[in-house]
């Protein structure tokens, strides 16, 4: 216990200024702190969580996945004591879930946890599982085992891609959801089920409160529906099932509509394009993708049939590098703002569509991770905690909330459900335009190695559609096709065209997030954190309002170079030299350019010519004028 108490003070003083462009990062100080500490004889405080953690067991979904890797590795470092992380893993490109854990750990990410726990790995227990099958694919001896042992279950498996295909979103995010959760409620000394959802499964609504709302779709019906459609049935719909319908998915006048149709023999589909023609108008507002209605629909099916089940409800926003824990700056993929922000420093991305005054809520991944943990001690320990919204707050509550409220409190059971907004706009807001900005700013005094073009000077985030599309040809286009010719004629394969194809498919899923902007209440989260004990606030930090965002936006940046491209930080001054050398060669062909431009303009236009010796006349009078004046 207190070898990791004696951590608290790494973070009562922010850490010295450090330079990040060169090869000693701030990491390496937070390591060198951690094993002095360790092994230093001071005395330490008693943490209310570290304490509780200890002895437990613990359910881990996702464990593969990025916050999944940071949670493991958090709870370990932090809760020394734990008893046993059983990580549900499928097999994937030939690997066992052993093998897929093992080259995990073995990441930089752990490398901390190496030097305080050299046998940290005899605590990790893979099961093989598979969340898209029945029992989410466990042996019998298996589920015996979590049934008897688990104590805490964290579900942070996802499928995360925007525009997945419906039913495969709805399988795992909210099948695979049900399933575990008939899991839970077979295990007989569960404490604490931690869900992790997004902040933007209700992003048709402009302020978000910490309460589910009513489903749009009946999450069981839904799901029987689903497992009986076809492909090709799923994909038509799609467009009218993500869009805001109150409270049921079809009323009568829609289901009396399309009885005839569904009373004859029907050639393999239930609906046809006539008749999702028909009930279309009936079907409102648009969702932006998948990913996040299937998130909603998670949440009414959880709170729906959770029976008994301890229950809280992470809903973090956009999930980004690590702010302080276990290393700064720490990323392992493209995911989200990262690939734009290597984008940008490659210099393949000159315009992108976005509001630069709108709030880009996004948070540090050691932030919702710390808010998990604490999150399932206070529903373990402290007891359930009412939904924030669901008291009397008189007659100016607006209307839609009051619904909502009336709903939770009907299908909720017995105990209650905490929701809990992890955001940063509310408390410490940053705009799309400064991170631009930020990002632009710091890849041209740190740069990335062989970039295909200067990152552009000024921020590229235009709330006009119209002139991002535009500057589209213009910019990305054009010189992608150009590059793969001369890939071609270098006897290369071309590969730019593609690239932007996929970028600009990127671009198009964002832009939901990048041109709006909302507001989440946070009640619950700041409940939260007056409870924790001044201990537990250091150690499982999540007051986003310490963040300084220039700095987090720099290890952000050298984080992306380090560990998702794997570039040699010493090399900076060399990308430096390389950034200027290429610089003069572009002044050189606008200057060029802009001469022989000037030059065929001259040749074949009188009046321009005219023009240059009426410039030149002056010029040369202003040049002897300003002569005479100094005589």
């Amino acid at each position: 216990m207190c070898k990791v108490m004696r951590l608290f003070n790494v973070f009562e003083a922010p850490p010295r200024a450090r330079d990040p462009r060169f090869t000693s990062l701030p990491e390496d100080d937070f390591v060198e702190s951690f094993v002095r500490l360790q092994q230093s004889g001071q005395t330490c405080a008693m943490s209310s969580i570290v304490d509780y953690y200890r002895g437990k067991t613990i359910l881990v979904t996702g464990a593969t996945g990025f916050m999944g890797k940071v949670l493991v590795e958090k709870l370990l470092r932090a809760c020394p004591d734990v008893e046993r992380l059983y990580l549900l893993v499928r097999h994937k490109a030939g690997q066992t879930p052993t093998q897929r854990i093992n080259s995990i750990v073995e990441g930089k990410l752990f490398d901390q946890l190496r030097q305080l726990q050299p046998d940290f790995q005899s605590k990790l227990r893979p099961i093989t599982s598979d969340l898209l099958e029945p029992d989410l694919g466990l042996s019998q001896s298996d589920e015996e085992l979590l049934v008897s042992k688990v104590n805490i279950v964290f579900h942070s498996a996802a499928m995360v891609k925007f525009q997945e295909h419906l039913k495969y979103s709805l399988q795992m995010n909210v099948l695979a959801t049900q399933r575990l959760l008939g899991l839970c409620q077979k295990m007989t000394s569960l404490e604490a089920f931690i869900h992790v959802s997004t902040a933007y499964a209700y992003c048709n609504r402009q302020f978000i409160e910490e309460i589910v709302y009513p489903p749009r779709v009946h999450p069981q019906k839904l799901l029987d529906c689903i497992e009986w459609m076809d492909d090709d049935m799923v994909s038509t719909i799609t467009p009218d099932l993500v869009r805001d319908h109150p409270n049921t998915w079809m009323d009568d006048d829609m289901v009396s509509t399309i009885t005839p149709d569904l009373v004859r023999d029907h050639p393999n589909t239930w609906m046809d394009d006539d008749m999702v023609s028909t009930i279309t108008p009936d079907l409102v507002r648009d969702h932006p993708n998948t990913y996040t209605f299937s998130k909603g629909i998670a949440e009414n099916l959880l709170l729906e049939q959770r029976g008994h089940v301890p229950l809280a409800i992470i809903r973090p926003s956009i999930v980004t590098a690590t702010w302080r824990e276990p290393l700064p700056g720490w990323v392992d993929n493209f995911n989200g703002p990262t690939g734009i922000f290597i984008a940008i420093g490659k210099g393949i991305l000159r315009t992108m569509s976005g509001d630069p005054a709108a709030k880009a809520d996004i948070v540090p991944v050691d932030v919702p991770i710390n808010l998990m943990i604490a999150a399932a001690w206070n529903i373990a320990v402290k007891g359930h905690s009412s939904l924030s919204g669901l008291s009397s707050r008189g007659l100016e509550i607006p209307i839609n909330l009051m619904i909502a409220a009336a709903w939770n409190i009907a299908v909720k059971g017995s105990g209650e459900t905490q929701i809990y907004n992890c955001t940063t706009g509310t408390t410490n807001p940053y705009t799309w335009g400064q991170i631009a900005t930020k990002t632009i700013d710091f890849y041209l005094e740190t740069p990335l190695e062989q970039p295909f073009r200067i990152p552009p000077k000024g921020a590229q985030f235009t709330l006009h559609r119209w002139w991002h599309e535009f500057w589209v040809p213009i910019t990305h286009l054009l010189p992608a096709y150009i590059s793969d010719v001369l890939f071609r004629a270098m006897g290369k394969k071309p590969r730019m065209v593609r690239l932007y194809d996929k970028l600009h498919k990127s671009l198009e899923s964002l832009d939901w997030f990048t041109c709006r902007g909302w507001d989440w209440s946070n009640t619950n989260v700041m409940k939260l954190q007056r409870q924790l004990s001044e201990e537990d606030r250091k150690l499982f930090y999540f007051d986003v309002s310490a963040i300084d965002w220039d700095q987090y936006m720099e290890n952000y940046l050298i984080g992306a170079k380090r560990y998702v491209l794997k570039e040699d930080v010493s090399k900076i001054p060399e990308c430096r030299r390389y950034i200027q050398r290429v610089l003069r060669i572009q002044y050189v062909l606008k200057f060029v350019a802009v001469v022989i431009a000037w030059r065929v303009l001259i040749a074949r236009s009188r009046r321009v010519r005219n023009l240059w010796f009426v410039m030149i006349g002056q010029l040369l009078r202003l040049l002897n004028a300003l002569r005479l004046g100094k005589h």
